[in-house]
């Protein structure tokens, strides 16, 4: 049976009226009603009848680029590199097109939103940045939406970002496994036995991969995986810094720090210079990603290198069809360990 606007406002208990207002956005609504009636609308399967629906089997000239945090480098990078890619013939205005960037602020409701949004908006493709939430609920229902952007033409790439099965999206996947076993393997070689580590959020495929690979670390070289020597934070510079204080509270004798990523390595060196001690003299530090402060930090920060612009520039041209999937659609994009002088052996 056909799904009709009535249904859509009984589901979210609004009026008709309301409903046509989000979908057509053309008048004020109040986010928890938007999402309500978008909610409404995903459960229900509903699509435009009539005319638009017709409309709705063309994309348009619009490219969503999914960001957990934009003011965060890594993902400025990325989406700045997508979008450096998505001009070209095909578009409907001198062959350009209109990227559209999504801040979820880590909430897996925003980036469900922003899905929903931009399928209504038959988005020519679409760009998902960064690590997953680890959230069984949350997955299957990415993957649904990802379904029906590819069944309403859009092509969508994972850019750093696990792939999502039983779609048909193209992931570019970073190797953070891989370079959080070489950030550890290359302190363990130094010497370093009582080593602290700063992880981002619990529920990120990132932060599992990241910590996974140092652990591996540790148990290759028998160094002990004392779990008193690891918290949890966000992926900023005050999650850096109280992490430290802490690690330090827990363990005064650690000889090093490994952060989550480098702006949280940063808070990082600031707690351990407020605490008197000597970057690397005292302890040392390691971040990840090699974002574009690291190499002017003082000391210059050792990280694992990841090339986010170049990763970000081949999503883009996968999603605009210049450039041919990898094989199997799945193409995981190795780090490199840089090491500068926020690291020495131990004291």
């Amino acid at each position: 049976m056909t799904v009709t606007l009535a249904d859509v406002a009984a589901r979210a208990q609004v009026s008709p009226a309301t409903v046509s207002r989000v979908l057509n956005g053309n008048y004020p609504v109040a986010a928890a009603t938007r999402e309500r009636v978008l909610r409404a609308v995903d459960d229900l399967d509903y699509v435009l009848n009539g005319p638009a629906s017709a409309l709705a089997a063309a994309t348009s000239d619009l490219v969503g680029i999914l960001v957990n945090d934009i003011a965060d480098p890594f993902f400025g990078i990325m989406a700045s590199a997508v979008q450096s890619e998505i001009g070209g013939p095909g578009g409907r205005a001198g062959g350009e097109r209109l990227a559209v960037v999504c801040n979820t602020g880590g909430s897996p409701e925003r980036e469900l939103t922003y899905l929903t949004l931009l399928q209504r908006q038959r988005a020519a493709a679409v760009v998902l940045t960064g690590g997953a939430v680890e959230d069984a609920e949350h997955a299957a229902a990415v993957a649904g939406k990802l379904r029906r952007l590819a069944d309403a033409g859009s092509r969508v790439v994972l850019c750093g970002r696990p792939p999502a099965p039983g779609t048909d999206a193209v992931a570019l996947t970073f190797d953070n496994r891989g370079g959080g076993r070489r950030i550890t393997e290359h302190l363990i070689s130094l010497g370093h036995r009582r080593i602290g580590y700063i992880a981002g959020p619990q529920e990120r495929t990132t932060t599992r991969h990241r910590l996974e690979g140092h652990r591996e670390a540790l148990a290759a070289h028998g160094v002990e995986d004392d779990p008193a020597l690891t918290v949890h934070g966000r992926y900023d510079r005050r999650s850096g810094h109280d992490g430290t204080v802490e690690l330090l509270r827990r363990d005064p004798s650690l000889t090093a720090v490994v952060a989550a990523n480098d702006t949280v390595a940063i808070g990082a060196c600031a707690a351990l210079r407020g605490a008197g001690l000597r970057i690397p003299d005292d302890v040392s530090v390691a971040g990840f990603d090699d974002l574009p402060f690291s190499g002017d930090a003082v000391p210059a920060l050792t990280t694992v290198r990841l090339p986010l612009y170049e990763a970000g520039a081949r999503a883009g041209r996968v999603a605009m069809g210049k450039e041919e999937p990898p094989p199997g659609d799945v193409a995981t994009v190795r780090g490199e360990l840089v090491v500068r002088k926020s690291t020495g052996v131990p004291r």
